[in-house]
């Protein structure tokens, strides 16, 4: 946390660090929250669906069974087409950073400018080994060809990585000090490995596992249910659906971990969370109802004595603080925030229940889960873990608001005095959908190639039961 004597100081020239009024603040909030929402999913698939894939191609190369192959090239050819859109939408998360919040870059450019530069690097070699890697299937040794992947899985993992560490330090931030209104003495390094790093990179991670294995197993949960058990169809559901199991109930420690470094940096966002109006003793945890303002409290919720304490300082007597320890221009929004967490955590929970029911069943029983009703669940596992997803970065980035930099510099500060936002909202929606109708579009093509094709084979002669 940071040293009282320095946050106090830094309030007071804040001002100084700000900018002019923003009269379109709320739209440069919706641009940079969609722009976020857009790309942080395909994040997920940059993080882990490059080791799906190769783990895939592993299983050809043990076993030399093509429809492992069939399998990995096919993805191979979504990471392409996903990795293609996430250029488009990284590159307008970039121009947005400068442009929207250019006082924010302007004070802190040379304390975070590093991670952005290395993320680059990361992305140039990802973008180069990712069309080696599609385009090298028959061309290249099988070795050679697996060992080109492996720099793709690499650089997913240092790409995001260094932007997590940026988030990490606007929650917790340091590495700099501010005389005269001015930042001075950036320690980029001291800055980006700060305390809440690791917690987010753990989170963000796993949530990659999460999202792209439900996802995947969910196109294939789908063919099981129309009758396609064919061995391609099989290990198309196993092997990710496994990677998401795996990670969704370690999921659940690393929340815990990542709720317990919160409560002892950052008890406005506890406390919103909660809408905890008071600081109070062996506080309780309250599931459901809405937070009013006016009467500074939780109704229609499910109080359960002690939970929030148990659970933010595993003591169920524990001391937590409320919203009352700061005025109410230094709360975010707390339905809003509220909201998401516990939508975040209700289907966190139920994702890991999920994992469980397969775990238990493949591991006690050997095989997969008979029940209709299992495969519809891991359909919906997929848009919803997306859900939890959106829920989890909106918890955490509202809830730093009214901070852009916490304690530090207000949004309001780093925003733009440009007016005129509106246009540039409409716009930005436009591209969106645009790229989603393409994306769709070649999705729906690649689906229709029967999986021989991938192996080249004549229909029939590659992996048994393709459509």
């Amino acid at each position: 946390m940071l040293d009282p004597d320095f946050v106090i100081f830094a309030q007071r020239v804040s001002g100084v660090l700000g900018g002019e009024s923003q009269p379109d603040l709320l739209e440069a909030r919706w641009m940079q929250a969609l722009s976020l929402a857009v790309h942080i999913p395909i994040v997920c698939f940059g993080i882990a669906f490059p080791a799906m894939i190769l783990f895939m191609e592993g299983l050809y190369l043990r076993t030399g069974d093509v429809t492992y192959k069939a399998l990995a090239k096919r993805w191979s050819k979504v990471a392409l087409i996903l990795f293609a859109v996430g250029v488009v939408t990284g590159t307008i998360l970039s121009f947005e950073f400068g442009l929207l919040w250019p006082e924010f870059m302007a004070s802190f450019g040379e304390v975070f400018g590093l991670a952005f530069g290395l993320e680059g690097v990361s992305f140039f070699i990802e973008a180069i080994f990712i069309a080696i890697y599609v385009y090298g299937w028959d061309r290249l040794s099988r070795r050679a060809h697996f060992l080109t992947g492996i720099p793709i899985v690499i650089t997913g993992f240092s790409g995001s990585f260094m932007v997590i560490a940026v988030n990490g330090w606007m929650n917790n931030p340091q590495g700099f000090d501010v005389v005269n209104g001015r930042v001075v003495d950036p320690a980029p390094w001291d800055a980006l490995l700060n305390n809440h790093l690791w917690h987010e990179l753990m989170h963000m991670y796993l949530a990659g596992y999460i999202v792209s294995g439900f996802i995947v197993a969910g196109v294939y949960a789908s063919a099981r249910l129309r009758g396609r058990r064919d061995r391609y169809h099989r290990a198309g559901l196993v092997v990710p659906l496994t990677f998401a199991a795996l990670a969704a109930p370690m999921q659940v420690v690393v929340g815990d971990w990542a709720g317990r470094t919160v409560a002892e940096n950052q008890p406005v966002k506890l406390a919103a969370f909660e809408g905890l109006p008071r600081t109070i003793e062996g506080a309780p945890f309250t599931i459901g109802g809405y937070y009013d303002e006016e009467e500074g409290e939780v109704k229609y919720g499910i109080e359960i004595p002690k939970l929030l304490s148990l659970l933010a300082h595993h003591d169920p007597n524990a001391r937590v603080e409320g919203l009352n320890i700061v005025p109410a221009d230094d709360r975010p929004p707390i339905n809003v925030v509220r909201f998401a967490f516990q939508t975040m955590i209700g289907i966190g929970t139920g994702l890991a229940l999920l994992a469980t029911v397969y775990l238990f069943t493949w591991v006690r029983r050997r095989r997969l889960p008979r029940s209709r009703w299992f495969y519809r669940a891991v359909m919906a596992a997929g848009p919803l873990s997306l859900v939890a997803l959106i829920c989890g970065w909106i918890t955490t980035e509202v809830g730093r608001q009214p901070w852009v930099v916490y304690e530090v510099m207000r949004t309001s500060q780093a925003v733009t005095a440009a007016d005129g936002l509106e246009l540039g909202f409409v716009f930005l929606i436009l591209v969106y959908v645009g790229l989603a109708a393409a994306v769709y579009w070649l999705l729906r093509r690649l689906s229709r190639r029967p999986p021989e094709v991938e192996v080249g084979g004549a229909p029939g002669a590659g992996p048994a039961g393709g459509y």
